[in-house]
């Protein structure tokens, strides 16, 4: 057959490109044949060839007489995609994409399912530069009888109508771009009831818009579609703090390009707006309902809610590894409250201690609506209900809430304030001449902050600080010398463990690195997922600190036996001070008088700088009976470890090891249980089999391609096999909708009920300190300290230099400081001339400070570096700031 000539060809003489056919000469019942069916007959490269329909010299019915014919105009390539281009008689322009006949489709080939027509419509659309999406279904009672697949940009466009006697009409409104052109290219299916199969009866190939190259199909509906292991990617960097646009810009990066992310930043956003969404009011009880679990499938996991009513007011959780770490590390606590975590504005109060690695440890976490003395009473009497035993020493902030609950419920208990916090509320008590002109900061900070002077020398020493700079009678500083011994470290000296923590900043330093996982828009749920994520972090660096500690052997200082002792009992990082402690003792701390009292010597021990010089003088008691040593700077009650002093003693005696009853346990090698470290209390990873399996599979692939990656031939194969498996799986286990749903793969996600009720909700409309905005109100003369630091700016409507503005926004300033100008006058003149009847001048005359630029033309072109750096006057010399 010639190509040129115009064919007439019936429907079943298409070419054999389906698995499956029916003849259309048979009597199969279809309902309609579409009657634009279009079928090409012509020569790519002449200009005069025809596209048209089948005439009724085909001898089929359903074929109609009047078909236009459409005439060849070129060939159209872009990025590698070819496409014929037609024209109508009427002008109308069609593109018909050439793509491999093996993936066209094939008018009346039989499908087994849906799925399966929908992948070959998807296939042939990705080949041939277009989107698709679902269009209208025809139903017969319950049976869906008809479904099309449409071009993406099929539909009529709305267009806005001007009424020219409505100037509405005319206001200017957001300019939106429609994709829609009314396009005809679709394909349609009609179900047979008793073959149970699809029939694909229209295929409109023609489509009246340019058709998309295989550069710009990223952007196409398909591939946008974000499969399952991208939106738990979206979730997963979540959990760490980062955002949608950092999770696109990541993905993008692992996967070689924006072309190979499915989804666009849209799309990641509108899937983080779909975790929040499907939360929704179900947040406490799906909270809840995860703290149960927990419950009933980890070992020793404990928690605790207090619900009012409908609404959660507070909640407490500690697991296994909590409780582990409290009963070995529990002798001091530190605990604050954190705000803006969840967007709810409950306040997150994790309770903080210090481990064997001197790390932060967590011992629990709580949350609370409010932060009253009920309220904290709650959560430290939960806490104490889950850990069994008081703590022997408890740090916080000056709260009185908190200070109460503290004295209310541990009772057995040491409370000390956060001396960090009293003493950085100095500068707002004290005039700050004084503390510019004078070293009475720097004194009392070295006057509160020594730790080896006793009770009696601070109090003389306080007074006579205070009587020295005329401050005996300042309210505030005798306000905090009354409460001296709940702040001052010379009065807990003797408190064992009393120095573990200076100030509440290990409390502050762990609620930070909480913090730093999660944000104000997060639910209580997310809150929770990202608390888990930051937990693991920290136990993770514990693991990697017990991991070394067991798998290296530190290097020794001295030839001391007593030394090698010390580095195989305590942990490699409590090893570094103790060893410290033991190479200072051979040189800095020489021994003075030595007495006997009983079976008791005491050595006058001197501790010298570096330099030499000695610093202090303390005495060291050894009891020749017991073996019992004491010494007076009492660093082993106040942190567990002895002194260099006791040290250098220890060398008289011949002591080669550490006595059993001067090692804390705290400090010690594997003071916690092995289990502690076990997979199953890592609450980040995916413990479930499918969980296991994927990671495993994923793993598996990377390996093989790292292996193969200088192969390029072996690549290839390997490539080839894996989409043969996919081939076979996808042929093999049909595509299940009902999984494909985003409710449903959330729901896989968080690991939660995709459909539920909710009986309680958090706590609504709270208010607290911590609960507002991150901007705060800034004062005129702040503003003017900010401006001036910034330098003038070169306005050219002034042709000067001048502060807060330029030539942009030059009169809207100047109109601002004139209205100013003239209100504050007519305030002053109307209250000045109310008595003497005077009336003010009308004509005013507003001065607006300007600086004038230097004289240099050079200067002039150049934006005023130099002045932003050093501000100038009139005169060329430095200016000055201005005074508020």
């Amino acid at each position: 057959m010639d190509d040129n000539a115009v064919a007439d060809l019936p429907f079943d003489s298409a070419p054999d490109r389906s698995e499956t056919f029916v003849d259309a000469n048979s009597d199969f019942d279809i309902d309609h044949i579409d009657s634009h069916q279009l079928i090409e007959r012509s020569d790519e490269t002449s200009s005069s060839a025809t596209f048209t329909a089948s005439s009724s010299s085909s001898g089929n019915p359903n074929i109609p007489d009047n078909e236009p014919v459409l005439s060849f105009l070129r060939v159209e390539e872009r990025g590698g995609a070819t496409s014929r281009v037609y024209s109508s008689p009427d002008g109308t322009i069609f593109w018909k994409p050439d793509v491999d006949p093996t993936f066209v489709p094939v008018l009346y080939s039989v499908y087994d399912s849906w799925e399966a027509v929908s992948d070959m419509y998807e296939t042939y659309a990705a080949k041939a530069g277009f989107s698709t999406r679902l269009g209208t279904h025809k139903h017969s009672g319950d049976v869906t009888k008809h479904r099309y697949i449409l071009c993406n940009r099929a539909g009529k466009p709305k267009q806005k109508t001007i009424d020219s006697s409505d100037k509405s009409s005319l206001s200017t409104t957001k300019t939106v771009r429609s994709s829609l052109t009314d396009c005809d290219a679709c394909i349609r299916v009609k179900f047979d009831v008793e073959t149970r199969q699809f029939v694909l009866y229209v295929f409109r190939e023609a489509h009246n818009h340019e058709l998309i190259g295989p550069d710009f199909m990223d952007f196409t509906k398909r591939r946008r579609k974000l499969d399952f292991s991208t939106q738990q990617f979206i979730h997963q960097m979540s959990l760490n703090k980062l955002g949608p646009n950092i999770a696109h810009r990541v993905q993008s990066s692992l996967k070689g390009g924006h072309h190979n992310v499915h989804g666009s930043t849209t799309d990641f956003k509108n899937f983080s707006r779909s975790i929040r969404l499907f939360i929704g009011n179900r947040d406490a009880k799906l909270v809840m309902d995860t703290l149960q679990a927990r419950t009933e499938n980890l070992h020793n996991f404990f928690y605790e809610c207090l619900v009012v009513g409908t609404e959660l007011k507070s909640f407490f959780w500690a697991d296994d590894v909590s409780r582990c770490n409290y009963e070995v590390f529990g002798d001091v606590l530190s605990f604050d409250a954190t705000y803006r975590t969840n967007v709810y504005r409950m306040i997150f109060v994790p309770f903080t201690g210090v481990d064997h690695h001197n790390k932060c440890v967590l011992f629990g976490a709580g949350m609370i609506s409010d932060e009253t003395i009920e309220s904290y009473t709650w959560l430290l009497s939960t806490f104490l209900k889950a850990h069994l035993k008081q703590p022997v020493l408890v740090l916080t902030d000056q709260d009185s809430s908190m200070k109460a609950a503290v004295t209310s419920v541990f009772n057995e208990s040491v409370h000390h304030l956060c001396a960090w916090h009293i003493m950085r509320k100095l500068p707002s008590k004290i005039l700050g001449e004084i503390l510019a002109n004078t070293d009475l900061r720097k004194s009392i900070h070295k006057l509160v902050w020594n730790l080896h002077i006793d009770t009696e020398t601070f109090e003389e020493r306080w007074h006579e600080l205070l009587a020295k700079y005329d401050l005996t009678d300042h309210e505030w500083l005798s306000q905090i010398y009354e409460i001296r011994s709940e702040w001052v470290p010379a009065f807990f000296r003797d408190v064992p463990m009393s120095r573990l923590m200076k100030t509440t900043s290990r409390s502050e330093s762990s609620n930070a690195h909480f913090k730093v996982n999660s944000s104000l828009s997060n639910t209580l749920l997310q809150f929770l997922l990202c608390f888990d994520t930051a937990l693991d972090w920290q136990r993770n660096n514990q693991r990697k600190m017990e991991f070394e500690t067991n798998t290296t052997t530190p290097e020794l200082h001295t030839p001391l036996p007593i030394e090698r002792h010390a580095a195989a009992v305590y942990t490699s990082s409590l090893f570094k001070k103790v060893q410290k402690e033991i190479k200072f003792s051979l040189f800095y701390c020489p021994v003075g008088d030595t007495r006997t009292v009983g079976d008791t010597k005491i050595y006058t021990v001197s501790h010298n700088n570096k330099n030499f010089v000695t610093v202090n003088r303390y005495e060291v008691s050894f009891n020749v009976a017991d073996q019992s040593v004491m010494c007076s700077c009492l660093l082993f009650p106040r942190i567990g470890y002895l002194c260099r002093h006791v040290y250098h003693v220890f060398r008289f005696y011949d002591t080669n090891r550490i006595p059993d009853r001067y090692i804390n346990r705290r400090w010690t090698r594997n003071a916690l249980p092995a289990r502690v470290y076990a997979i199953s209390n890592r609450y980040s990873v995916d413990n479930s089999e499918t969980g296991i399996l994927r990671n495993e599979i994923i793993d598996t692939v990377s390996q093989c391609i790292d292996h193969l990656r200088r192969q390029p031939e072996q690549l290839a194969n390997f490539s080839n096999e894996l989409k043969e498996i996919k081939r076979r799986i996808f042929l093999e286990v049909p595509r299940n909708p009902e999984q494909d749903r985003t409710s449903a793969i959330i729901s896989d996600i968080l690991r939660q009920p995709e459909f539920g009720s909710s009986s309680f909700v958090p706590t609504q409309g709270i208010r607290n300190k911590g609960c507002g905005t991150d901007k705060r109100l800034v004062g005129p003369g702040e503003k003017a300290v900010e401006t001036y630091k910034k330098g003038p700016r070169f306005c050219k409507k002034c042709n000067k230099l001048v502060y807060g503005h330029d030539s942009r926004n030059h009169d809207k300033v100047i109109r601002a400081a004139e209205l100013a100008a003239a209100s504050s006058s007519s305030a002053a003149v109307t209250n000045a001339c109310s008595s003497s009847g005077a009336f003010p001048n009308s004509d005013q005359v507003l001065d607006v400070p300007c600086v004038e630029p230097p004289n240099s033309s050079a200067t002039r072109r150049q934006p005023f570096r130099a002045a932003r750096r050093a501000p100038i006057t009139d005169d060329g010399s430095p200016s000055t700031p201005p005074s508020f």
